[in-house]
């Protein structure tokens, strides 16, 4: 019997055509299902990651809610607040229209980068600039108190003084439109950008809010001031908290919005006109202008 059958030699299973076929199919099947396995892992991965982040979008929406048509229910006529030329990104634009010239010395308050880069200096490349700031840092030329500006520049030296995110952090800003009013120019402009809703920070200097109302009683006539334009924009929508009194618990708050802003310009002679109390002349001439209004019942923007 033994002589009947060929001794195999080592490695000669291999060798043989139809179980070496085999074999390689089966290597080929197990890199395949590696394949597959290592797809199904990743697979797995981005739906943890996914549903990470809807179990996150969740929680924010129960927190917060999310914008919606309904939205537009607590603040009905945003256009009808919001400014021609001065709203939220386009106040260098409009100076861009005019002053992106050598013969324009502009004056900005505030002109420390704390966040982000003055990108709108971007847009008058050709203007004489001066960056005024409370500390020293990047962008800033003077370093001093708004406050007291005539400390630092001469009388009707600017023909454009900016502050974008700045008044909302001044302890008397009333102190701070008199310093701009002598500073600028006959003539000359005031672009203000600040808060009107909107959460604290930089503390403990963050004093006030303000809506157009306010910038416009601050820039006001009696002081010698036109306005150009204002008005606020970027609506938001809010809610009381759970911790607030039981009566106001969940109930939705309307008419908010984020940045306030105005333009005005400062008259001729306006600078001669300020007196050592120049805001009791200045409240006298806007309440000639202006009164509280009786109750209506109605809501902010019914009342424009």
């Amino acid at each position: 019997m033994r002589g009947r059958f060929r001794r195999l030699g080592k490695g000669a299973l291999l060798h043989t055509p139809v179980l070496g076929s085999a074999l390689h199919e089966l290597l080929r099947g197990r890199d395949q299902l590696v394949q597959e396995r290592d797809q199904l892992m990743r697979e797995r991965d981005q739906l943890l990651h996914e549903r990470e982040r809807l179990q996150g979008e969740r929680d924010r929406l129960q927190l917060v809610g999310g914008p919606s048509e309904l939205d537009r229910s607590l603040y009905p006529f945003p256009l009808r607040r919001r400014p021609e030329l001065a709203y939220h990104g386009n106040l260098y634009h409009y100076l861009a229209t005019f002053a992106n010239d050598r013969s324009f010395r502009i004056l900005e308050l505030g002109s420390r980068e704390v966040i982000s880069a003055s990108v709108w200096k971007d847009s008058v490349p050709n203007c004489e600039y001066v960056g005024f700031d409370v500390l020293a840092g990047n962008n800033v030329d003077v370093v001093g108190d708004a406050h007291k500006l005539t400390d630092y520049f001469e009388p009707e030296s600017f023909d454009i003084v900016v502050a974008l995110a700045v008044f909302e952090h001044l302890a008397m800003p009333w102190l701070v439109a008199e310093e701009i009013t002598k500073v600028l120019k006959p003539g000359g402009l005031v672009l203000i950008e600040t808060h009107f809703s909107y959460g604290e920070h930089e503390l403990p200097w963050h004093f006030f809010q303000f809506n157009k109302n306010a910038l416009e009683c601050l820039f006001n006539s009696g002081l010698g001031y036109e306005v150009v334009d204002s008005g606020m924009d970027n609506p938001m929508v809010g809610r009381f908290a759970v911790d607030a009194s039981e009566y106001l618990r969940g109930r939705p708050i309307d008419n908010l919005y984020c940045h306030s802003s105005i333009i005005a310009r400062k008259l001729e002679g306006a600078s001669p006109a300020i007196a050592a109390d120049p805001w009791r002349a200045s409240y006298a001439d806007f309440v000639q202008q202006s009164m509280y209004p009786p109750s209506t019942g109605l809501s902010a923007d019914d009342e424009q």
